[in-house]
């Protein structure tokens, strides 16, 4: 709790100073949206695709243990009295299989997920970054912040050079 206050304290003495020192100097700042980039440019359009295709090919390996499990929890439901108590805890057993096997697929298929989605956006956020330091420091801005950063509550749309970032990185293909 103490350590929590300490740094909280020594971060608000940090950004007074901060900002005294930045109004001593001619400071420009700017703002990026790089999800928006990403979204805009024409490779970042084609890995979209591509990664849905991705989504749809995952749910699509779900579909039938999903369709298989409800069909077999509706069975349960509907013969509840008519079965045996032993078929009928064979059929909740072979229901928990399922459901287990489904969450285990499905959190399979989230690990490969994340790892195509950093294979295919990867790059594109690399490039976009150098292309945000390139336009940053020609334009001389003192620092380009992320939009969606903690921290960053607002900014002002004349600050932000998503579209510049966007029409240099089509440029560059």
């Amino acid at each position: 709790m103490r350590n929590a206050m300490l740094r909280s304290l020594l971060l608000i003495v940090g950004f007074a100073f901060w900002a005294g020192a930045a109004q001593a100097q001619d400071m420009r700042v700017a703002v990026v949206d790089l999800d928006q980039a990403i979204n805009s440019t024409d490779q970042g359009k084609k890995a979209r695709e591509e990664i849905q295709q991705k989504q749809k090919a995952a749910e699509a390996q779900l579909k039938p243990l999903y369709e298989k499990g409800k069909s077999l929890a509706e069975e349960i439901q509907n013969k509840r009295f008519a079965l045996s108590e032993e078929a009928l805890r064979q059929k909740q057993l072979d229901l928990a299989e399922i459901q287990s096997d489904l969450r285990a697929k499905g959190a399979e298929l989230e690990g490969q997920f994340k790892v195509d989605y950093e294979r295919i956006v990867g790059p594109l956020r690399q490039k976009l970054l150098q292309i945000v330091t390139e336009v940053g420091k020609e334009q001389g801005y003192s620092m380009v912040l992320e939009r969606g950063t903690p921290g960053l509550i607002y900014a002002k749309e004349t600050l932000d050079i998503t579209d510049q970032v966007v029409q240099r990185f089509n440029k560059k293909g």
